[in-house]
């Protein structure tokens, strides 16, 4: 056993607060918010059961943390209705409209420009160069 399966190895939560596991190592029973979400299933307002951990070098403290969910306490998510998939569509028709010309591009217009990339860099011969 190596030192950070150690330390990231605590199923009676007394070093952490909750149930702590190495990374991929969590029981049956336990999911994260993405593995409950491709089940059809929410939390459904139940707090974090447990975590797992696991050493990272892009963290501040070097460890990546994953909130667990109990299985059988999740509830189904909720379908979409007509006036949630209107609401979605709208959304979606405004990041691809360019707010400088105004016409609606194929694309999600980048949040990094805040315009169309025609906008952002217009072909050299609508320059306008002076002498």
């Amino acid at each position: 056993m190596s030192a950070a399966y150690g330390k990231c190895f605590d199923p009676s939560g007394a070093r952490y607060g909750i149930p702590t596991f190495p990374w991929r190592l969590a029981p049956d029973g336990y999911a994260t918010r993405r593995q409950l979400r491709t089940q059809g299933l929410r939390p459904g307002g139940q707090p974090v059961a447990a975590q797992v951990m696991r050493r990272s070098r892009h963290r501040t403290g070097g460890v990546s943390v994953a909130y667990l969910y109990r299985v059988d306490r999740a509830v189904p998510v909720r379908p979409m209705t007509s006036r949630k998939w209107g609401a979605l569509a709208l959304a979606m028709l405004a990041r691809r409209t360019c707010p400088v010309c105004g016409t609606v591009a194929d694309y999600c217009i980048p949040r990094s420009l805040g315009m169309c990339v025609t906008c952002a860099f217009p072909s050299p011969s609508h320059v306008v160069r002076s002498a």
